[in-house]
C-alpha cells in the first residue's frame, strides 16, 4: 500500500547530507521520506509543497477509498489461521469491518448516495474477491502484514508501510495490493521502484535482502520484480537524489511545478497558476479528457473569489 502520511516535522538531522540543510526553517524540515512522498515529489514539486509543507486539503477520491477498504479486509484474512483464509470468511471480515470504513472522515467526505454506496460496497468486495484469481491465501506463509518500517537507507530518513511479507523458499518477498486498474508497462516503473525501497528497508532491518517484490492487482494479474543489488542501489540512489532536492527546494523555498497531462487530476489545480493555464488551454485545444475534474475545482475557486 502506498504510504499517504501526514508530512512530520524534525529537527535538521544530526549528520546533514549538506551544511546547507541546517538553514531550513524548522516547519518546512520532513521528518521522513515515504515512497508515496518521494513519487509525488519528483512527479510535481508544487504539488508536493501544497500537500506536504501547505497541508491543503486532499482528501482521497473514491478509488483510494475502496483501496483502504480491500487492504483492511485482506490485511485481517492474512492474520487468520491458514485453513480460515477462505471466501466465505473474506466476506464475514468484511461485513465485520465496514462499520468502521462507513463512518470514517475519508467515506463520509466522499457524500455518497444509497445507490452510489452500494456500487462502492460492490467495487470493494469485487477487489477482495479479485485475490483469489492471483494466489491461494491458505498457500501462503505470512511473515507480517501492514508492517510499519522506519530506517535510515543512504542518508535518508525512511518511513513506509508494507502490505505483507511473505517467507518462501527462496528467501523473502515484499507484497503490495493494487485495488485500481493496473498500468500499462510504460507506467509501471514508479510502482517497481516503490516496491524495492521497501525491499531495501527490510534488507536494512532483517540483515538480509528479500528474494522478490510483487504488486498484486487484485482480479488482474500480478507483476514480479527480482531483487538484486543493482536495481536496490539504483532505487536508493534515487531516494536519495530525491530527499537531497527535497531539501534544497525547502531552502529556497522553490517548487517548481510540471505542468502536463495530471494537472487534470490535481486537487490544488486551482491554487496553481501554472496548472490552471494548462487545464485551460488543453480544453480549449479539446485535449482535456472529459472525466478530468479539475474545470470544476477551478471554477469553484473562481465562485469563491467573486
Amino acid at each position: 500500500m502506498t504510504m499517504t502520511d501526514p508530512v512530520e516535522q524534525a529537527e535538521p538531522a544530526t549528520e546533514p547530507a549538506s551544511d546547507k540543510l541546517m538553514e531550513i526553517p524548522e516547519r518546512y524540515v520532513p521528518k521522513h521520506l515515504s515512497p508515496s512522498s518521494a513519487s509525488s515529489y519528483r512527479e510535481c514539486a508544487r504539488r508536493w509543497k501544497f500537500r506536504y509543507v501547505d497541508r491543503l486539503p486532499d482528501p482521497p477520491g473514491e478509488p483510494a477509498v475502496t483501496g483502504t477498504f480491500a487492504h483492511m479486509v485482506l490485511e485481517k484474512l492474512m492474520q487468520e489461521p491458514v485453513d480460515n483464509r477462505t471466501v466465505d470468511r473474506a466476506k464475514e471480515l468484511a461485513r465485520e469491518l465496514w462499520p468502521k470504513l462507513e463512518n470514517s472522515r475519508d467515506y463520509q467526505g466522499l457524500d455518497l448516495d444509497d445507490e452510489a454506496s452500494l456500487q462502492f460496497r460492490w467495487n470493494g468486495w469485487k477487489a477482495i474477491e479479485g485475490l483469489w484469481d492471483l494466489e491461494d491465501p491458505r498457500e501462503v506463509t505470512v511473515a507480517s502484514t501492514e508492517q510499519d518500517v522506519r530506517v535510515e537507507i543512504n542518508g535518508v530518513p525512511f518511513r513506509g508501510i508494507i502490505d505483507r511479507v511473505d517467507q518462501t523458499d527462496d528467501g523473502l518477498v515484499v507484497t503490495d495490493y493494487k485495488s485500481g486498474k493496473a498500468p500499462s508497462e510504460r507506467f509501471s516503473t514508479n510502482y517497481a521502484t516503490q516496491m524495492l525501497l521497501y525491499a531495501a528497508a527490510l534488507t536494512e532491518l532483517e540483515g538480509r535482502k528479500p528474494a522478490k517484490a510483487q504488486l498484486l492487482y487484485l482480479g488482474q494479474k500480478a507483476v514480479e520484480v527480482e531483487v538484486t543489488d543493482e536495481n536496490l542501489t539504483e532505487a536508493v540512489d534515487e531516494l536519495r537524489t530525491t530527499w537531497l532536492a527535497i531539501m534544497e527546494s525547502c531552502i529556497s523555498q522553490e517548487f517548481e511545478a510540471s505542468a502536463g497531462p495530471l494537472c487534470g487530476w490535481c486537487p490544488f489545480v486551482a491554487q496553481c497558476p501554472e496548472g490552471t493555464a494548462e487545464v485551460l488551454h488543453r480544453d480549449k485545444i479539446g485535449k482535456l479528457r472529459s472525466d478530468a475534474p479539475a474545470l470544476e475545482r477551478i471554477a469553484q475557486a473562481e465562485k469563491a473569489i467573486d
